[in-house]
């Protein structure tokens, strides 16, 4: 079996740098051809490459599920321009407008920062076609980085509470457990790629992580 573990820019933090749905998966355009293949066959989609106007930092800044794509008020006309090939496209009006940050969503719902806005939250909400809800994960308000959800379950920060718990399988109708990726990090959104058809984790990341990822996104036989 193919290693599971990869770098995109140099970095192990793949959610920071890359965003994927069960249709796509967004990377810088310095992606190389090898990597960006790699990617490919283990997301099973195709790549589709952000130009430099929303910075190489694409999944801090998008939040994407297969209905649309919710972007940082910097994303420039050419990123808008290649999105809308792909589904419906919004800027975040917020203050707070790092979306991929803020924003832990499926292709039903999506849990956000407890700081946005009604007006925010209803343009993730017509934009995503999700249900939404304010809350937090271990306590953190950047809840796209402290989990990540599929449309077949969620892995999360460790620290995550029974009460979070409980609003999160409430909220997404699917199982919830913990994790951590890359030697210990509780930010498993800063360090995954999942979608419904496999993942991609920090090159740091142990056995013992990958095994927890592969339980709670249900890719274990």
């Amino acid at each position: 079996m193919r290693d599971k573990r990869i770098k995109i820019a140099g970095s192990s933090l793949l959610g920071v740098f890359a965003r994927c749905t069960d249709d796509l998966v967004l990377l810088p355009a310095d992606v190389g051809a090898e990597d960006l293949a790699a990617i490919e066959e283990e997301l099973k989609v195709k790549a589709i490459s952000i130009p430099p106007g929303i910075g190489s930092v694409v999944g801090s800044l998008i939040s994407a599920n297969r209905s649309g794509f919710v972007v940082s008020r910097h994303a420039d006309a050419d990123d808008l321009r290649i999105l809308r090939l792909h589904g419906n496209v919004s800027k975040l009006p917020a203050r707070i407008n790092a979306a991929g940050n803020v924003i832990l969503a499926n292709d039903s719902a999506a849990l956000v920062h407890p700081a946005l806005s009604t007006r925010a939250c209803r343009t993730i909400e017509e934009t995503m076609e999700v249900r939404v809800q304010k809350g937090t994960i271990g306590g953190l308000r950047t809840v796209g980085m402290a989990g990540v959800a599929t449309n077949k379950g969620l892995l999360v920060h460790p620290r995550v509470s029974e009460q979070e718990i409980a609003v999160l399988e409430e909220l997404f109708g699917l199982p919830v457990d913990v994790g951590t990726v890359n030697l210990g990090s509780p930010l498993v959104g800063s360090g995954l790629l999942a979608n419904s058809f496999g993942y991609l984790a920090g090159e740091e990341s142990t056995g013992l992580e990958l095994g927890r990822i592969e339980d709670a996104l249900g890719f274990l036989a």
